[in-house]
């Protein structure tokens, strides 16, 4: 989720202002600072003991919470989607958007996993794992950068331009550093029997990264230091959440790679079902049973996505099973929702688009 939210957003609903989306301490446990209080918890566990059962919890987790974040974005996309990309109900470009990360991007994809399994090229489909990997980061850094703004606008406590440049151009970079750096330390990695690989990255282009890493970091906490009695706190736990303990640390201990997916999945749905409350008030009073079919509808959706379309994939399409294994739709799949995943929330939450100035803050 990228949210890039200023003045314009805020003074929209000026009439109704909100400081929190669901409460000062739950917007800090959802948005992030959960995993600040998880993470040092953690480190005092045996990994060896404790990583079988968390692994077991998270995996069915992920049902519940990663993946109907994913599932959300396409019901959020995809509804009323004529009117948004091919009427003028929204401005010419970000139409543009609507059509490329709706249309365009998922052709482009299917394109080229269906070149690796009609190829049975392995390798090829395997880069699209690094791939995912590549756009899962910057949808990361985005989503934190776009909950800093998210709190800064319901706090009315606005950073300028240049100190929103700061903290987007730390975001990147730091980005960047983590996708080189485990491109560095992991070679080849497994996803449902498959590999995926990892590009040569020199130790000279990995100190570069990291020197910059290193500056635009103590640039943003020069700039948070300076702002520190108006700083939207909650918005701030999240950005450092998701940028360093979920990035640039996130190997420090395997215990926190099970978890991180989960954090980062309750960031999304703070924000999802507080835009989608605000949908459904704006259409009834009864608004909650409206909400309560929209998260049974992602539910759902998520299981088809992950699960049940992908295995009847396996299952009926013929591909060369002696290169891929059993499982190379599921693998494939996957691969696409993440990606996509990314494209999609880059067009709904902009400041531009006038649903989210409509709903989030309602």
């Amino acid at each position: 989720m990228s949210i890039a939210l200023g003045e314009t957003a805020t003074h929209a609903a000026a009439a109704t202002p909100r400081r929190h989306l669901w409460g000062p301490v739950a917007d800090f446990l959802l948005l992030g600072g959960g995993s600040l209080l998880a993470f040092p918890a953690l480190l005092l566990l045996p990994a060896e003991r404790v990583a079988a059962p968390l692994a077991a919890a998270m995996w069915m987790l992920i049902n519940v919470l990663n993946h109907p974040h994913f599932a959300h974005s396409y019901q959020i996309f995809y509804r009323d989607y004529p009117a948004k990309a091919f009427s003028g109900t929204h401005a010419p470009a970000l139409r543009g958007r609507y059509i490329f990360a709706g249309l365009i991007v998922p052709l482009a994809l299917a394109a080229f996993l269906a070149t690796a399994l009609t190829r049975a090229d392995s390798r090829l489909l395997g880069f699209g794992g690094n791939l995912m990997a590549f756009f899962v980061g910057w949808h990361y850094v985005k989503q934190g950068y776009g909950m800093l703004m998210v709190d800064s606008a319901l706090k009315k406590s606005f950073f300028g331009a240049m100190q929103k440049k700061v903290f987007l151009v730390n975001a990147y970079v730091v980005w960047a550093f983590s996708w080189l750096n485990a491109n560095h330390l992991v070679k080849v990695t497994h996803l449902w029997g498959l590999d995926y690989y990892a590009l040569p990255v020199p130790q000279a282009l990995l100190a570069v990264a990291g020197l910059a890493a290193a500056l635009t970091t103590a640039a943003t906490l020069v700039v948070m230091g300076r702002s520190w009695r108006t700083l939207p706190w909650n918005g701030a736990a999240a950005y450092a959440a998701s940028l360093y303990a979920w990035l640039v640390f996130m190997r420090i201990n395997p215990l926190w790679l099970l978890v991180i997916p989960a954090f980062h999945s309750l960031q999304y749905l703070a924000v999802v079902w507080r835009y989608q409350a605000g949908v459904e008030r704006a259409k009834s009073f009864r608004w909650k049973s409206g909400l309560g079919i929209f998260v049974a509808s992602g539910l759902v959706l998520g299981f088809v996505g992950f699960w049940g379309l992908p295995n009847l994939m396996d299952a009926v399409i013929p591909y060369d099973h002696a290169v891929f294994g059993p499982t190379a739709c599921l693998f494939a799949v996957w691969i696409f929702i993440n990606i996509h995943h990314f494209f999609l929330d880059n067009v709904m939450w902009r400041r531009e688009n006038p649903d989210t100035r409509r709903h989030l803050f309602s």
